[in-house]
């Protein structure tokens, strides 16, 4: 589906990583992949990850708060692809301190490091990756169910995600003339680096489980699959959109 394609990943932290899975179905489906990462650490998950499955693929360090960083990540991507087909925007950060106890007290550190990090940096890569989409693109970004209704814990992470997800519709309206699609995947619970910082994340699994339509958690590779039919031509009329991957969770009543 994806043959000749050319796409760049945002947020691989290790192999439980949503972003990873999505890595690994996009390259099945013949995609050329570059991946970036932040810091000694994260590199070394990230070179461990792709060495033996995608050695061809370029690794880019890039901190999405240094907009230097940003442009040079692009300037390479061009370099080596020409074009670039798809971007996948899986990064999301916020305190741990300001997930868990009561969203009353989130500080004003935390709330703009959570808005920056999660929300901003959609429209800070798609306004540099938009160039390189000479034939048309996707982009696609990860939103949760905390984006519209509460979810205990997850507190200014939820905020920034509805703002994430507020600014794919108004992104889709801008890009939209460049024949350029953005849509967002709306996953279930999934056990990541980053959903240990949410308090009680168990419980969460646990009730997910209990209340979804298909009666169980859903896997990241789903949400990858789900990611694949996006940046593929199969989805080429969607644009703007939350698509939920999360068993029939969003749709239960009592």
């Amino acid at each position: 589906m994806l043959k000749d394609k050319n796409g760049i990943i945002f947020g691989v932290a290790n192999k439980r990583s949503i972003a990873w899975a999505t890595a690994l179905a996009l390259h099945e489906a013949g995609a050329n992949l570059a991946f970036t990462y932040q810091g000694d650490r994260l590199k070394e998950n990230v070179e461990g990850l792709t060495k033996d499955v995608m050695p061809e693929s370029l690794l880019l360090s890039c901190d999405v708060t240094k907009q230097e960083e940003v442009d040079e990540t692009f300037r390479q991507v061009g370099q080596r692809f020409g074009r670039l087909d798809f971007l996948i925007h899986s990064i999301a950060f916020a305190p741990r301190e300001a997930l868990g106890g009561e969203y009353l007290d989130t500080s004003r550190e935390a709330f703009l490091t959570a808005l920056e990090i999660s929300a901003y940096s959609l429209p800070q890569l798609a306004r540099v990756a938009a160039p390189l989409m000479t034939e048309g693109g996707s982009i696609v970004t990860m939103s949760y169910y905390g984006a519209e209704k509460v979810v205990a814990g997850y507190n200014v992470m939820g905020v920034a995600k509805a703002a994430l997800e507020a600014s794919t519709r108004y992104l889709a309206k801008d890009l939209g003339p460049r024949n350029i699609r953005i849509n967002a995947i709306s996953a279930g619970p999934i056990q990541t680096l980053s959903a240990r910082g949410v308090a009680d994340f168990s419980s969460m699994l646990k009730h997910h489980a209990e209340r979804a339509a298909l009666g169980r958690n859903v896997e990241a590779r789903e949400v990858g699959n789900t990611a694949v039919f996006l940046c593929s031509n199969m989805s080429s009329g969607i644009t703007g959109e939350v698509i939920y991957v999360d068993c029939g969770y969003n749709i239960m009543g009592i």
